[in-house]
């Protein structure tokens, strides 16, 4: 039998026209699923000898010859084509000119099967890539945090100055975002640890399968309990979506926050030479360009998640060609996730904290109003009256044109005749931060003890 029909099959008598396959074709992109689709196509062997389909000997012939292609792609040796659409059928091809025996290989197994199977075993693999990746850009985050424990800063509200906290607990602010993005992940995952080849075009098949057996090769937690759905479900698509968009939305608020940082307004932070650009016509400029691009790529990832969302919107079950665009959003985030991952790890350590230029913005008396306020409140004056009174004082050194702490003691007892006594120990940074005493306050020692925290936790070597 003509190889080429046997993949395609007797029902057409005219080749495809160039437009069509030029049009239809995915190769371009998919191939890059070729390692999946080889396990898959030899666990599929390994099953169809064991239930009798295929002898030992077809068995050993399909196997030996899916891992000669295996080395030849990986040598770059192989020769896609785009007359064969995809990834599977490029393989199934060559495997044909290799052994009669690849004839029986799609032996109840539809492309519709087998797409859904190779691409959850790669979105499985991606998976733990990113893990890992946040979990070592927690790590670096973590360090920088301890480096700079009881460094303080004025936190920010509307981009105004609020209150005074400590720039570790800043970091970990971002330690706590990236934690849920890993949770976000570990939904995919799980979501994708469903094995569906075996479900055939979509009513499964007649010959006795051994699903379980496959899934036990491949890796796969369990078996998907419909056909139907098994052929056309992208969740664990939009889920990987989904965590790269929310993962993009974090990753874009921290390179804000260093974009802010590193200005001369702010001047928090030193770029390192090797992770910035300057200008072609002003010599004076040092940009922040890495943390323009994070943010910039978060777009992608928000996009991503768009388009598949509007791809799957209406599709009636069960496969439709439309599933094929899947892959470039998927193969993009992906892409688009690991190098800005890579690339934050290797630059934060670089980073430079101009402790000066903290230390003395933290020093703004404005920043100690609220402490002020509730140095008030206990003493049983209500809240909304302290609030008002400090709101008084705040107007009337501004229309005298002198500091909050510069604020005269005739004009302080009239609000509490204690408060002068108190006024000058109340706009210390450090005192500040040790009178927060609420979980999760900026207070030096609920910091300490969270670096603990996730020193310990991110010492296990996560594997999925």
């Amino acid at each position: 039998m003509n190889a080429d029909k046997a993949l395609w099959g007797g029902r057409f008598h005219e080749k495809p026209s160039s437009l069509f396959t030029r049009f239809s074709q995915s190769i371009s992109f998919d191939w890059r699923l070729y390692h999946q689709d080889i396990q898959g196509s030899i666990a599929h062997a390994r099953m169809l000898e064991k239930i009798g389909i295929i002898d030992s000997k077809e068995s050993e012939e399909i196997q030996s010859a899916l891992s000669e292609i295996s080395h030849q792609i990986e040598q770059g040796q192989f020769q896609w084509s785009m007359e064969h659409e995809d990834v599977h059928m490029n393989i199934e091809y060559a495997l044909t000119q290799k052994t009669k025996a690849g004839l029986k290989l799609h032996t109840a197994r539809s492309r519709n099967d087998q797409i859904a199977t190779t691409m959850r075993m790669w979105v499985k693999e991606e998976v733990q890539k990113i893990f890992n990746l946040l979990c070592r850009l927690q790590a670096i985050l973590i360090q920088w945090a301890e480096k700079h424990l009881d460094l303080v800063i004025p936190g920010y509200t509307h981009l105004q100055r609020a209150q005074p906290v400590s720039i570790a607990h800043q970091i970990l602010a971002y330690v706590e975002m990236l934690e849920r993005d890993k949770e976000k992940f570990l939904a995919c995952y799980k979501s994708a640890d469903v094995l569906i080849l075996g479900s055939g075009a979509l009513a499964g098949s007649s010959l006795p399968l051994d699903r379980e057996y496959v899934a036990k090769l491949l890796g796969f937690s369990k078996v998907s309990e419909n056909s139907m759905d098994g052929v056309s479900d992208r969740d664990f698509v939009l889920d990987f979506l989904y965590g790269g968009a929310s993962l993009g939305i974090h990753l874009s608020r921290f390179a804000e926050d260093m974009v802010l940082w590193s200005s001369s307004e702010f001047g928090f932070l030193e770029l390192p030479d090797s992770f910035a650009s300057g200008s072609s016509l002003m010599p004076n400029k040092k940009n922040p360009d890495i943390f323009e691009l994070i943010r910039g790529k978060a777009s992608r990832l928000i996009a991503n998640l768009n388009r598949l969302c509007i791809l799957l919107k209406s599709l009636p079950l069960t496969y439709n060609r439309d599933l094929q665009e899947d892959k470039e959003p998927l193969f993009d985030s992906a892409d688009t996730i690991e190098s800005s991952l890579e690339i934050l790890i290797a630059m934060i350590p670089e980073l430079k904290i101009k402790r000066a230029n903290c230390l003395e913005r933290a020093r703004d008396p404005l920043l100690f109003a609220t402490d002020i306020t509730d140095w008030l409140v206990q003493r049983q004056i209500p809240f909304r009256e302290a609030h008002h009174k400090i709101g008084e004082l705040i107007g009337y050194c501004e229309k005298n044109s002198i500091l909050l702490s510069e604020a005269p003691e005739s004009v302080l007892s009239r609000i509490h005749p204690d408060l002068p006594k108190v006024w000058k120990e109340l706009f210390d940074p450090q005192k500040s931060l040790d009178r927060k005493k609420t979980i999760g306050a900026p207070n030096p020692n609920f910091v300490r003890q969270r670096i603990a925290h996730w020193k310990e936790q991110l010492k296990t070597t996560y594997t999925l």
